[in-house]
C-alpha cells in the first residue's frame, strides 16, 4: 500500500487497477490487457526514467509468475546499471499461499508450483516437469490450470499424476482467494475435470501427495513430527 501511495503513476492489468481503484484516487494509473507484460513494463521504465515513482500493480507475489520478471528483462535491454532509477520489489502473497490457507495445511512438505499454460513454455517442457513433479511425490500447484482456449491442459496432468498417485488423492480448488467471488472446493484426484468444476484463470489447483489426507473439509498434508515421535 505504502508503494501505491508514494507513487505518481500506475501501470498493471486493467483487472489489478480495478482493484485498487479506491486507493489511487488523482493518479494517473495505465490499465492494459492480458498478453501486453513486456509493454507494461516498457511503459513503467519509460515512466521511471522520465524521473517519475512508478508502481508496477501485479497480483499475488510479483516475483511469483508476476511482472518482475518483465520490468527486469526490460531494464537488461537497456543496459540499467542497477542504481538509476532505483527498483524495488515488494513481496506479496502468492496464489499457493493463499490457496493453502483456504484450504488447511496441505503444503506441510515438499512442494512445487508448475504454470499450465503454454503460451511462454512448450507443452512437452511443461508434462516433464509434471511428469517429475508426480513420481517425486511432490505437493503439487497448479497455475493457470484452464482458460477458454486451452482446455486440454489440467485433463493431461490429472492423467500423469494418476499413474502416480492414487485416484483418491485429495485435491483443493481455490477460486478467486479472498475476493467476493471466493469460491473452495475438494475433490478427488480422479475427480479433477476442469470442466465441471469451472477452473479458470482465476483457479488455483493444489494436488496432494501421498500423505495428504482430508479432515473435517481440511486438506492436510502432515509435516512428520508423528513418524519423529
Amino acid at each position: 500500500m505504502d508503494a501505491i501511495f508514494e507513487s505518481d503513476e500506475l501501470v498493471g492489468y486493467r483487472f489489478y487497477i480495478d482493484q485498487v481503484a479506491d486507493y489511487v484516487a488523482g493518479k494517473t494509473a495505465h490499465a492494459m490487457e492480458l498478453g501486453q507484460e513486456l509493454e507494461r513494463a516498457a511503459l513503467a521504465v519509460d515512466i521511471a526514467y522520465a524521473g517519475k515513482t512508478v508502481a508496477v500493480v501485479s497480483s499475488g507475489d510479483a516475483g511469483i509468475y508476476g511482472m518482475a520478471g518483465p520490468v527486469f528483462r526490460v531494464l537488461t535491454d537497456r543496459s540499467w546499471d542497477g542504481s538509476n532509477p532505483e527498483l524495488i520489489t515488494v513481496p506479496g502473497v502468492s496464489a499457493l499461499q493463499s490457496a493453502a490457507a483456504l484450504l488447511g495445511s496441505p503444503i506441510m512438505q515438499d512442494f512445487c508450483a508448475i504454470s499450465l499454460s503454454d503460451l511462454l513454455t512448450p507443452w512437452e517442457q511443461i508434462t516433464r516437469r509434471l511428469e517429475a513433479a508426480a513420481v517425486g511425490d511432490f505437493v503439487t500447484i497448479l497455475y493457470n490450470p484452464r482458460s477458454r482456449r486451452r482446455t486440454m491442459q489440467l485433463d493431461e496432468a490429472r492423467d500423469i499424476f494418476l499413474q502416480h498417485r492414487p485416484a483418491s488423492t485429495p485435491v483443493g480448488i481455490v477460486r478467486h482467494a479472498y475476493r467476493p467471488e471466493q469460491a473452495v472446493s475438494l475433490v478427488s484426484l480422479e475427480g479433477l475435470d476442469g470442466a465441471a468444476l469451472s477452473v479458470d484463470m482465476f483457479t488455483t489447483v493444489v494436488v496432494g501427495n501421498s500423505n495428504t489426507y482430508i479432515h473435517q473439509g481440511r486438506m492436510v498434508t502432515p509435516r512428520g513430527y508423528e513418524a519423529k515421535q
